[in-house]
């Protein structure tokens, strides 16, 4: 294991965070009020995640979707997406848009749940034993806010070629490629290209 993903990565990530903890407290100023006028639930979604080395955690994000809404899968198990889909609020639209409803996990990456740059966590529904020799590899790092599948095809990749993402980073980790990924992740949430207008997973939620 190299230097940089033993020690340097957590180290990256703690900073990055530090500094983004004020822009995460500056979006929930308008957020989180937004959020309850318009449905008067929570302004977070709690949900349970599996991460390094399977253990499970709670992965926050701002709610976009309605309250008790229910969680639609694809044949693969892969969240629904649609642009029309009716169970967004039409804040939730906005913040998904943005990429501004991941912002809680800044929180999580501080913990030391999650990571800037990593796979995507998945939900727990199915045992360690149940999971493939990829989903297994995955989580040999820390999942992440974003990573090679959420900067480089947004919305448009499928299920397997985001697995096949996450091993080519699992095996390919540095500070190099932390960099690319971030630098591409923020152009592309600028541009606002490849995204639906339900973004980039759903509220079963968005993977």
């Amino acid at each position: 294991m190299s230097l940089y993903r033993r020690y340097g990565k957590r180290i990256l990530d703690l900073a990055l965070g530090v500094v983004a903890l004020p822009l995460v407290g500056a979006a929930a100023l308008v957020v989180v009020p937004a959020i309850r006028l318009e449905d008067g639930g929570p302004a977070l979604y709690r949900s349970q995640r599996r991460g390094l080395r399977g253990r499970h955690f709670t992965m926050l994000k701002f709610r976009s979707m309605g309250v008790g809404a229910p969680d639609l899968r694809n044949a693969d198990l892969s969240t629904l997406n649609s642009d029309d889909d009716p169970r967004v609020t039409r804040v939730g639209r906005i913040i998904r848009k943005l990429s501004v409803d991941e912002l809680p996990q800044v929180l999580n990456v501080l913990r030391g749940d999650m990571s800037f740059v990593g796979p995507r966590p998945n939900m727990t529904r199915q045992s360690w034993d149940e999971l493939t020799e990829q989903e297994r590899k995955r989580v040999q790092v820390r999942p992440g806010i974003t990573g090679l599948s959420q900067a480089y095809h947004r919305n448009a990749a499928t299920t397997q070629q985001k697995y096949a993402l996450d091993c080519e980073y699992v095996d390919t980790v540095s500070l190099l490629l932390d960099l690319k990924i971030i630098a591409k992740t923020f152009t592309s949430v600028l541009a606002a290209r490849n995204i639906n207008a339900s973004g980039t997973a759903g509220e079963g939620e968005r993977s």
